[in-house]
């Protein structure tokens, strides 16, 4: 890995997706108010659509039209850790500007499809690589009030929204494009690939900040689609109160 202090050039968003036609478009139209706010540098989003059998394929491609530097990929995995992957694989593939020798020129993030992003967002993990951040584990924002009685207080009394919070969510999560690839990427999980990724990270003596200036607002579903994930999380809360 080359100097962590280098300038980032160019940024690179993935978004995974599976049967999110409810919740996609609002998702993409959050990253393109991101997009607008970070200047001088070159920002690329990359749609990976994985198994997608609802209207997910026609709002991803209607919206990549008139985004700009967006595109959108298919795959058959049923596999959040490989959705992500490849989307960051692709980016690769397709963007002559994205090679060993400037990747530490880059910036990887990714988010999820229930998910919206504030206008400050890229341009907040931005300040963060500038100032040499190698990795970055942002927090979210979950609206519980209108859910069961207690689950608010019960998330928040678990929930650290301060830095240093040592919370991973795939929803909030960006890295150098080097330090991504010295350390394997995303693993082909259903569950926790954000989680075993930051390991890694931080397994190979990588430092990991732990933001919270620009919180991502995310489902407050209980029927996610990674088994486990943070659907799984409300709805073990949830039946903790009912015992």
């Amino acid at each position: 890995m080359k100097n962590h202090s280098a300038r980032i050039r160019q940024i690179v968003v993935v978004v995974p997706v599976h049967n999110e036609e409810a919740l996609l478009l609002q998702a993409l139209i959050s990253l393109a108010h991101s997009r607008a706010s970070v200047h001088d540098v070159e920002v690329r989003t990359i749609v990976v659509l994985d198994s997608c059998s609802d209207n997910s394929a026609t709002i991803a491609a209607e919206w990549a039209g008139h985004a700009g530097e967006s595109s959108v990929i298919s795959v058959d995995f049923r596999n959040v850790g490989s959705s992500r992957a490849a989307g960051f694989r692709a980016a690769e593939e397709r963007y002559s500007g994205l090679s060993g020798t400037n990747l530490h020129e880059t910036w990887y993030a990714t988010t999820d499809a229930d998910s919206t992003v504030r206008p400050d967002w890229l341009a907040s993990h931005l300040r963060h690589a500038q100032l040499g951040a190698q990795a970055v584990a942002g927090t979210v924002r979950v609206d519980l009030d209108s859910a069961t009685p207690g689950l608010e207080r019960a998330y928040r009394s678990k929930y650290r929204n301060h830095a240093g919070h040592r919370h991973v969510h795939g929803a909030n999560l960006a890295l150098r494009a080097d330090v991504y690839r010295a350390v394997g990427g995303f693993g082909s999980l259903t569950t926790g690939e954000d989680v075993d990724l930051i390991r890694r990270v931080e397994s190979n003596s990588i430092p990991v900040l732990y933001a919270c200036d620009s919180p991502v607002s995310t489902s407050n579903r209980r029927d996610g689609r990674a088994p486990d994930g943070f659907a799984g999380h409300l709805r073990t809360l949830e039946a903790a109160l009912t015992q």
